[in-house]
């Protein structure tokens, strides 16, 4: 649709959504698009965009394999796309179980399947459909579960996964509003009918928003919450960047804070060090509940061990050591030169071949044993046995972090960097 053809209503919502793609827009763009309103609303708003910035746009649509209906709507987004002159492609999820959280499972999964298919065509930024009507069941939701400030930042504009840019272009745009453009273009859209089944907490959240309209909490006001939360949070994650920068030290892989700072933090700043902490070592997306968080600084300020989270918090020598727990680590294996419990990769010496079956394992005890210079390495055994170590079947050949080398070399991946650089990734 050219710019003459345009109402003031219709150029206001494509100024907002090309506004995230300026002033210099990538060559491709991704846009996931389910045939629901809002993804539909948003395919032919950034159609407008790509076709006057010369950006070739990609379209993907995720079949969850829930509903007999779910085939013919990718079919009919393929159709729209087609008409609109931009490639499609159906991706499918087989991966349900019956077990845990649907909504929650078929989320990653999601992700997980447009990371893949973004990567393998060049894209770098995908863009999603959530609203400010989103926005604003998400608060409420997260309201009901006394979220603090991270909770209440909401859904962020954009978020990194697998290296790929997700972008929510129209996170501050009305449902309604996309709508009426939709009516006025004479576009149809899918209803889902999950979104009237209240055994859904979105769909609950979505119904009691209108309830609560007469007590000024509407969209706007929760979306401005988000807003607000956010700012705070930011606030909060640089005066924890500040105090980490100035007392955590990373050795071997491991977090380390004297405990003579840790003592003296506000027990915020504090909690947002250990869960870095924590996602550091694990690269787990979720950090543990905030009532498991305070029981590991209460344990820690009290000089008490505890495990969390696939990792092992040891307080000795005045410091708290932060490491990977080795019953986390006992079953991660990977081949030589591969990225071992997501995070270190271990190579043998230039212009040494690898010997035949090998395998990069934890150490464990079995293999500290056979590595008596460990001790010179300063690094605690609880440490050391969830260390990679090269084996081949039961015989070591190398454990690179507890003085038995031969040439090997271990390499963190997520490095120091990426630890203090967690914080203002927001």
């Amino acid at each position: 649709m050219t710019e003459a053809d345009l109402t003031g209503a219709e150029r206001l919502l494509r100024e907002v959504v090309a506004g995230h793609f300026l002033p210099g827009p990538p060559e491709r763009i991704g846009v996931a698009v389910s045939g629901g309103s809002d993804s539909t609303a948003l395919l032919l708003l950034l159609s407008d965009f790509a076709s006057e910035a010369g950006v070739r746009l990609h379209v993907v649509t995720v079949d969850h394999g829930l509903r007999p209906e779910a085939a013919a709507e990718a079919r009919g987004v393929a159709a729209l796309a087609a008409d609109l002159g931009h490639s499609h492609d159906t991706l499918r999820w087989t991966g349900w179980d019956g077990q845990g959280n649907l909504q929650d499972a078929a989320r990653r999964a999601r992700f997980d399947l447009m990371a893949e298919w973004a990567a393998e065509r060049g894209i770098g930024t995908v863009a999603l459909g959530h609203t400010a009507d989103d926005q604003a069941e998400t608060i409420l939701m997260r309201l009901a579960r006394a979220a603090g400030a991270d909770g209440l930042s909401g859904m962020p504009v954009q978020r990194r996964h697998r290296c790929i840019t997700f972008l929510r272009p129209m996170l501050g745009l009305r449902r309604c509003d996309l709508r009426a453009m939709l009516r006025r273009r004479g576009q149809a859209w899918v209803e889902d009918p999950s979104n009237t089944d209240t055994s859904y907490e979105r769909v609950r959240a979505r119904q009691a928003l209108a309830h609560l309209q007469p007590l000024g909490l509407t969209v706007p006001t929760l979306a401005a919450v988000a807003s607000n939360s956010a700012a705070i949070r930011d606030t909060l994650d640089w005066y924890a960047f500040t105090e980490a920068r100035a007392c955590v030290r990373i050795e071997g892989g491991d977090v380390v804070i004297p405990l003579r700072d840790l003592r003296r933090l506000r027990p915020e700043i504090l909690r947002r060090i250990l869960v870095a902490a924590l996602h550091w070592l694990t690269g787990a997306e979720y950090p543990p509940r905030r009532r498991a968080m305070e029981l590991l600084a209460e344990s820690v300020r009290h000089g008490s061990d505890m495990t969390l989270h696939g990792c092992h918090a040891m307080v000795k020598a005045g410091d708290l050591r932060l490491m990977r727990e080795a019953k986390a680590a006992a079953d991660a294996s990977a081949a030589p030169g591969e990225l071992w419990d997501g995070r270190w990769r271990l190579t043998p010496p230039p212009g040494r071949g690898v010997p035949k079956n090998a395998e990069i394992r934890a150490l464990g005890s079995a293999g500290l044993a056979e590595c008596p210079a460990w001790r010179e390495t300063r690094r605690p055994r609880a440490s050391l046995v969830a260390s990679p170590a090269v084996w081949c079947g039961e015989a070591l050949i190398a454990a690179p972090l507890a003085g038995r080398g031969d040439g090997w070399s271990a390499r963190l991946v997520r490095g120091e960097e990426d630890f203090f650089g967690a914080f203002l990734s927001h």
